[in-house]
């Protein structure tokens, strides 16, 4: 019990340096993948990009292990290695950036996501909460997130052509991920909305659409959670994650936003963010 108390304050205090990063800094992103996962790129060239760009913060989050079979995810195995590479690059650049050893985390259920003992276990500075996989109607975890052609195939083969039910475990799942808690910042908590609205166009402007994500956003607010907002999309779809239909409420309601590019090429880093600062500044509060 004493070592879940003092865990919880360094959980605290490092939200407090989330929040601190957030409000006097903007030459950051949170979020990027390397070659531990389904980045292209060693760990080495996005640590001297980000230097390159006179960005003051970064973070490294692989996708999480995983108990299935999964290419984009980093095996248990190679935990070690990235941990270590972390400390090399901040012993070589530490001096002209600040980089964290994060971790995108994949929820799967309850028997697996941000809150398992696996991941609080770890040496991590911070994890990103993430939905990529959801049951189809035969209990097998699917991934719902990529290219849009292979979401069609799954969307065939897997779930019986039901968006309804894709969607709707869609929130379900990132509902039960965020009651259980465990994670810092709430990745691109919409990201079911882009292959879905290809896959069904005018989605998201549906009442059962609509009613699912606002009683996400309704949890969101009263979690008092970091939301990101993920810019990755913006240049080929012209769409944030959450989408800037939401900026405005989750503004208003002063939920603490993180700009992040979600960035799996260095050259890459820094696209559309000034975008969705723009967006966001011009929202009057």
């Amino acid at each position: 019990m004493i070592f879940s108390f003092f865990l919880s304050l360094l959980q605290m205090f490092f939200l407090m340096d989330i929040i601190e990063i957030l409000e006097g800094y903007r030459n950051y992103t949170l979020h990027s993948h390397t070659e531990f996962c389904d980045g292209r790129a060693q760990m080495e060239a996005f640590a001297r990009e980000a230097v390159r760009r006179g960005f003051r913060h970064y973070g490294f989050t692989p996708h999480s292990p995983v108990p299935i079979e999964s290419p984009c995810n980093m095996a248990a195995s190679k935990v070690p290695e990235y941990l270590a590479e972390v400390e090399r690059i901040r012993a070589a650049y530490g001096e002209s950036c600040r980089f964290y050893a994060g971790m995108e985390v994949d929820y799967l259920g309850e028997d697996w996501g941000p809150s398992s003992p696996y991941f609080s276990g770890l040496p991590l500075d911070y994890t990103i909460g993430s939905v990529h996989f959801i049951p189809a109607q035969s209990g097998e975890l699917i991934d719902i997130d990529g290219r849009f052609e292979r979401f069609a195939r799954n969307m065939e083969t897997h779930f019986h052509n039901d968006i309804h039910y894709v969607v709707e475990t869609f929130y379900r799942q990132s509902m039960g991920m965020l009651q259980a808690g465990g994670f810092d910042i709430l990745g691109h908590f919409d990201k079911i909305a882009q292959n879905g609205s290809l896959y069904h166009p005018g989605l998201e402007d549906e009442a059962w659409y609509k009613a699912l994500v606002n009683e996400y956003i309704d949890a969101i607010i009263a979690s008092g959670i970091v939301v990101e907002v993920n810019t990755k999309a913006y240049a080929e779809h012209k769409r944030f994650f959450p989408g800037e239909r939401y900026f405005a409420r989750l503004k208003s309601a002063g939920v603490p936003v993180v700009v992040n590019s979600d960035v799996h090429v260095p050259a890459l880093m820094d696209a559309s963010r000034v975008d969705a600062f723009s967006l966001l500044d011009n929202i009057s509060a």
